[in-house]
């Protein structure tokens, strides 16, 4: 595909766009819009369900697909991607009930995986490894406007129309870059059609589903010791181990084993389950700062958050550009994961006296910082490996960088629950237990409510017990986002030792180039 004409590459690139669009405004929208959605159709006890269906569905979908487009081409999965989506998008808003919608979301997860990786992959089919650069961070800033205004809109949508426009308003979207994609994505012929590694997808799906559930439940639904997340630990270590031993036998492994030789393959992909630990850790927590210690209602927090998402649009785009105009990208990498470890490590000190002009400041430094980093791990592993492993070196990127989020999410919970949990059991002692709660301070309005229900303690006893919830809070997060710290100093040093070789001027190097090669 690289001998299109230009014009005809940027239009696909514009229809490859919308769909990312789409469907990641379809994931950060939810967010918002949820708690109205519950309380319509019900099922407060399952509502987690709705986000980690789409997130298993999706990351098995992505590093499936991305072995299988590798065989068949990319266009038959975007568009079945896509068609999914859509489709479960209209289900979605149809659902009377939260079993409905948690099956219909694990559908969208299977679009969505599907759109994700084909995607990122279709990139490397129209462009040379010198030309990806501005495309990878513009394709980053899609997920930071998305992250920017899905919630905002969510919420918007909610307050205005029916909540099931949540799903509905962005169909046109879908469509559209349906009928772009159908119509100017070229069918591209593989020479060779092996057989489909069944059995390996099946075992790699039955290991990575309860590595991902255990990292989702832990801590939340059951305790880090308890027989069912251990169980889950073993079962997935297991399975893995299985795995294994099935790719080094088989015909067409879902993941070649030999990549993970390469040390631009290794390096890249375990610095971005390092990055993702960090990065999916800032834009959980931070929201619990800013609306639980600063006391700052829902909707301001979501325009404080948008600093550390626009400015990762910023350098996103601007660091893409300046990976194709200057060939190099380690330096982009370094630098950025620098300023993220700073960001974090300007949050680990924050305490019930922060400003929110410093609050600002740390979301710009880690937004920055993961502009810069975004586009460089994705290019460097499609650097590194021939052609023909594209589609399965990407959506291994991809996966690792999620599989890394949840991972983070998970851990940073543990330490934030484990300060808390022993930083309230002084406050418990004390009038007005029954009052003291966290979860509260997430909510104003339920403050003032319990302020006047609550008889037993007198209003200056009550602005103590909140005050201290807060001091509590603040000290819990503080505490966790030191892990975020050092882990992202770990990828930033693990990027020292990443080999930077030329980005390849076309999609066919000469023989030998696939070999990591030092840069002069």
């Amino acid at each position: 595909m690289e001998n299109l004409e230009h014009k005809q590459k940027v239009t696909i690139m514009i229809a490859i766009m919308a769909a990312m669009l789409f469907a990641a405004l379809n994931q950060t929208i939810i967010g918002t819009a949820l708690p109205v959605i519950v309380a319509d159709i019900g099922g407060m006890s399952y509502f987690n369900w709705v986000f980690t269906i789409y997130m298993l569905a999706s990351s098995i979908t992505a590093i499936l697909v991305g072995k299988l487009s590798d065989t068949y081409g990319r266009k038959p999965f975007i568009l079945t991607g896509i068609g999914i989506f859509i489709l479960a998008s209209l289900l979605c808003g149809m659902s009377v009930n939260i079993f409905q919608l948690i099956i219909f979301r694990a559908v969208q997860g299977l679009g969505g995986g599907m759109i994700i990786s084909t995607s990122f992959t279709a990139i490397g089919d129209l462009f040379p490894p010198r030309e990806r650069g501005r495309w990878q961070g513009m394709m980053g800033s899609v997920f930071g406007l998305a992250s920017v205004f899905g919630p905002t809109l969510g919420g918007y949508i909610v307050d205005t129309w029916q909540w099931n426009w949540v799903f509905w308003v962005f169909l046109p979207f879908g469509a559209a870059a349906y009928a772009m994609i159908w119509k100017m994505f070229p069918k591209v012929s593989q020479n060779e059609k092996k057989s489909v590694d069944f059995l390996g997808a099946i075992v790699l799906t039955l290991s990575i589903v309860p590595l991902l559930l255990a990292f989702s439940w832990a801590g939340q639904n059951y305790a880090w010791n308890s027989f069912v997340i251990i169980g889950l630990f073993i079962w997935s270590a297991m399975t893995l181990t299985l795995f294994i031993f099935i790719e080094r036998n088989a015909e067409n492994p879902v993941i070649p084993l030999h990549l993970f030789k390469n040390s631009i393959f290794s390096i890249s992909n375990m610095s971005g389950l390092l990055m993702g630990m960090g990065m999916f850790g800032a834009i959980m927590y931070m929201p619990f700062f800013i609306q639980g210690v600063l006391g700052i209602s829902a909707t301001s927090t979501g325009f404080i958050m948008m600093s550390m998402m626009l400015s990762m649009v910023l350098t996103s785009t601007i660091g893409g550009q300046l990976i194709t105009k200057t060939g190099r990208y380690k330096r982009f990498a370094i630098l950025g994961l620098l300023i993220m470890a700073a960001g974090m490590y300007l949050m680990s000190l924050m305490t019930i006296e922060t400003t929110v002009t410093s609050v600002v400041r740390n979301l710009i430094l880690v937004g920055l910082g993961l502009g810069l980093t975004f586009p460089v791990l994705t290019l460097t592993v499609q650097n590194a490996v021939d052609h023909r492993y594209l589609g399965v070196s990407t959506s291994a990127s991809q996966f690792f960088r999620q599989a890394g989020g949840t991972m983070g999410v998970s851990i940073m919970g543990a330490i934030m629950n484990l300060i808390m949990g022993r930083e309230m059991k002084g406050l418990r002692e004390n009038p007005g237990s029954e009052l003291q709660d966290p979860q509260v301070l997430m909510d104003p309005n339920q403050i003032n409510a319990l302020r006047e229900s609550t008889s037993e303690v007198s209003s200056a006893q009550f602005d103590t017990i909140i005050s201290s919830m807060r001091e509590v809070l603040s000290l819990a997060l503080s505490g966790s986002f030191p892990f975020g710290t050092f882990i992202l100093i770990g990828a930033w040093i693990l990027i020292l030792f990443l080999k930077e070789i030329p980005l390849r001027l076309s999609n066919h190097p000469a023989q030998g180039s696939n070999k990591e090669k030092l840069s002069s």
